[in-house]
């Protein structure tokens, strides 16, 4: 069964797991987008430093294709140089030797052009073959993130739908039981309105009078929920209903007795019946719930001990007797047992348990006070040796100073510890 809450506003109710529902449903679809978003720009990132990388590669490769043949070219026309000084100098020993060298020569090189352009083509070939698979590398990893998303997409439409299904069977059983509740409440209110209209035209004054005493007895219910209100029943000798009070520990503290009247004219009997029925009863305090009130009143108030309100002013007079009632009973409750918690506590200052917890205390004072004592005289000794010895050292400190300045007579040399005065203070 669903759990409706209520707007505190606009007193509008609407189940909680729709309004959980559409959050849940929402954060899916923004996490699906920053998903989505995420991927993309990634693609493109490692897209672009993919087509970077690759350019770099292919004008290193231009570069030192260049370099090669500019290399190839200058060896060849420093090769040509070579063998064209070779073949004049040749030419002067001899024409069929340097004919011969010439021929070979140019067989040489003929093999070295050959070996170094088969070179080259091998070297640009695996040049191809290495673009090649980088290209079809890359051909598979955009594949393979096409296939992730696709899967990641399937799966969270996959959830989406489920949840709105969930969602709308939820609905459809919430409707209807909705809809079975309003017949339900449909046909009771059918059954009370056809009851009230029976009572109504029976027109019967007992029968406010109860109906009165009902709400009366509810609405003190509900505002001292922790109270016990009870009702007097027909036939019984009593006020409509009693109000026993209670205080935050449970404790009774008194009573309150109500009379419901719901009649054009006050009468003065009620009044003293509802001081019999106080007397009999042992109540504090009784209250007469009318819709007139006697002569020289307007609102409520208290006549000859009993107090007088209107059904409007009930709930406030009521607060404010029961206020009373338990400020009176705490008062009374704090006198009790006065003389006995004196006897009480002179026992226990003369019992043997007060006598026995204050000597320990003294113990321990006296114990704290004998140790700082010898911790002060143990210090006071130590020092009392430490300045028997600084006085040794500086009387015969006195005396070396005294030989030295009769042998060195005028001459200066200073030989104090301390100050000249500090000296004569610590020798004094």
């Amino acid at each position: 069964m669903s759990t409706e809450i209520k707007c505190p506003n606009c007193a509008h109710t609407f189940p909680i797991e729709e309004v959980m529902a559409e959050e849940y449903k929402k954060d899916l679809r923004e996490k699906m987008v920053s998903f989505t978003k995420q991927k993309d720009e990634e693609y493109s990132r490692k897209l672009s430093e993919f087509a970077q990388q690759q350019k770099q590669q292919e004008q290193a490769f231009e570069n030192q294709k260049k370099q090669q043949a500019q290399l190839f070219e200058q060896k060849l026309e420093e090769e040509k140089r070579q063998l064209q000084k070779v073949l004049e100098e040749n030419l002067r020993k001899s024409i069929a030797s340097d004919f011969e060298n010439k021929l070979q020569m140019l067989d040489n090189a003929n093999k070295d052009n050959e070996e170094k352009l088969k070179l080259a083509r091998t070297k640009e070939l695996d040049f191809m073959k290495k673009e090649q698979a980088m290209k079809e590398k890359e051909a598979e990893m955009e594949l393979q993130i096409q296939r992730k998303l696709q899967e990641q997409r399937v799966e969270m439409v996959e959830q989406i739908r489920k949840q709105e299904a969930e969602k709308t069977n939820l609905k459809e059983t919430e409707h209807q039981l909705r809809v079975k509740e309003l017949e339900k409440q449909l046909d009771d209110q059918k059954k009370l309105a056809e009851e009230m209209k029976r009572r109504a035209e029976q027109g019967s004054m007992q029968l406010q009078g109860e109906v009165q005493e009902l709400i009366l007895e509810e609405l003190l219910r509900n505002a001292f929920p922790f109270d016990l209100v009870t009702e007097v029943g027909k036939g019984v000798r009593g006020a409509d209903c009693v109000h026993h009070i209670r205080n935050q520990f449970g404790q009774e503290c008194g009573k309150i007795i109500y009379e419901s009247k719901r009649t054009k004219d006050f009468s003065l009997e009620w009044i003293e019946k509802l001081k019999k029925d106080m007397r009999s009863m042992g109540v504090d305090v009784a209250v007469i719930v009318t819709q007139c009130y006697p002569k020289g009143m307007d609102c409520f108030g208290e006549k000859d001990g009993v107090w007088i309100c209107s059904f409007d002013e009930v709930k406030a007079v009521s607060y404010i007797l029961r206020d009373g009632i338990v400020k009176l009973f705490s008062a009374a409750k704090s006198q009790e047992n006065r003389g006995d918690k004196m006897h009480m506590l002179y026992d226990y200052l003369t019992s043997t348990e007060f006598s026995e917890q204050w000597k320990a205390i003294r113990e321990g004072f006296m114990s704290m006070k004998l140790s700082i004592q010898r911790e002060r005289d143990a210090m006071e000794k130590l020092w009392k040796a430490r300045e028997k010895q600084l006085e040794k050292v500086m009387l015969n400190a006195a005396h070396i100073r005294g030989s030295i300045e009769g042998i060195a007579g005028t001459d200066s040399i200073q030989l104090s510890l301390t100050d000249d005065d500090e000296d004569a203070l610590l020798l004094g």
